[in-house]
């Protein structure tokens, strides 16, 4: 059977020599700096995060300034990282530290666990990372690595296989050095213990055993296909003559929650007239020329979408829009809003090369 410290004594001293240990959120590795990393970093590569964490920090430089922050200031900042409901839980953690914790992390990792999305994994990091606890991570990365060293066969988003990797994962961190350990084994899993590992530069390749049964790339055993399905829908990109469009928030829930959109319909074929005819009365806008703009598809983990986006000049009949929340923005310049990727893709061409003879 493998020994403990034969495991994490080689990826620390592969770390030594070649893990990364000039990110921004080392220095100094806070708690506070080390969580918001984290939730940046679920399903989002290292050198995409480092100017949105440091655009985040020179905001936000620390918890209460955050929980102090609206919402959309949050989103804003967050824009172009997706995901979004990870920045809304960053925004209600943050307000439920400055209530209840006086804005200190807890101290146990069942209590980091408990705020709006921290998982164990998550609490485990910070924890280990900011203070040295020591806490066992199954990040995306260190299932992968471990799945791997074991040969661990099956899905890891099946229980039993979790299971058994939580195991291991409690069974090889260290005692001492957990927040080098911590950094270190999401390292391996990040740069070399890849999809398409580069065994040959690993620093635990005599003690893999899938490497040893010659099928490393097996592990972890894939989520059973499913194809996405593909769903629909139509931007009303209202312009007033002012070349100004109109934007409105989103329900707090479900896609894109609390982010600013185009006013959008539904994109089955009935009547789709009557429908945008409905939307503009709703809101008191008349429409003027009407422009159909190329679609495009954007994909979510769990279904794409095919969006239509239409043009519409129309009177807005002042500010005011009757019965709508929402603001006349600028195209070049929608101010601090969190946006949904295609809402700010149509907004760079609407100021873009093209300009739209009705800007």
């Amino acid at each position: 059977m493998l020994s403990e410290p034969a495991f994490s004594d080689a990826v620390l001293a592969w770390y030594d020599q070649h893990g990364r240990n000039d990110l921004p959120w080392q220095h100094p590795r806070t708690p506070y700096r080390v969580w918001v990393s984290e939730i940046m970093l679920q399903q989002t590569q290292v050198a995409t995060v480092i100017g949105y964490f440091e655009r985040f920090m020179a905001t936000f430089p620390d918890v209460h300034a955050l929980a102090a922050a609206d919402v959309d200031q949050v989103l804003h900042l967050w824009t172009g990282l997706g995901y979004y409901a990870r920045a809304r839980n960053l925004h209600k953690a943050a307000r439920q530290l400055v209530e209840e914790h006086g804005g200190d992390f807890p101290e146990t990792v069942e209590e980091v666990a408990t705020l709006p999305g921290i998982g164990r994994s998550t609490a485990g990091a910070i924890l280990a990372q900011s203070r040295g606890v020591r806490a066992p991570i199954l990040d995306g990365n260190v299932k992968r690595v471990l799945a791997r060293l074991h040969a661990v066969p099956g899905w890891p988003g099946k229980k039993p296989v979790e299971n058994r990797l939580w195991e291991l994962a409690e069974r090889h961190t260290p005692d001492a050095r957990l927040a080098d350990y911590t950094q270190a084994v999401m390292d391996l899993g990040a740069t070399l213990c890849t999809r398409r590992p580069d065994c040959p530069r690993c620093p635990v390749i005599h003690l893999c055993q899938a490497h040893a049964d010659g099928n490393p790339q097996d592990y972890p055993g894939r989520k059973p296909a499913k194809d996405k399905p593909v769903r629909a829908t139509r931007m009303l990109i209202l312009q007033d003559n002012q070349g100004r469009v109109w934007l409105e928030p989103r329900p707090p829930s479900g896609i894109w929650g609390g982010l600013w959109c185009f006013p959008q319909l539904d994109a089955s074929p009935d009547n789709p007239e009557d429908a945008r005819d409905d939307a503009l009365e709703r809101r008191g806008l008349t429409a003027g020329h009407q422009e159909n703009l190329p679609g495009f598809r954007h994909t979510f983990s769990h279904f794409h979408l095919d969006i239509e986006p239409r043009l519409i000049r129309v009177d807005s009949h002042g500010e005011a829009v009757q019965d709508a929340e929402g603001r006349w923005v600028s195209p070049a310049d929608p101010g601090e809003l969190g946006l949904a990727a295609p809402v700010k893709k149509l907004l760079d061409q609407l100021h873009g090369p093209r300009q739209r003879g009705l800007l």
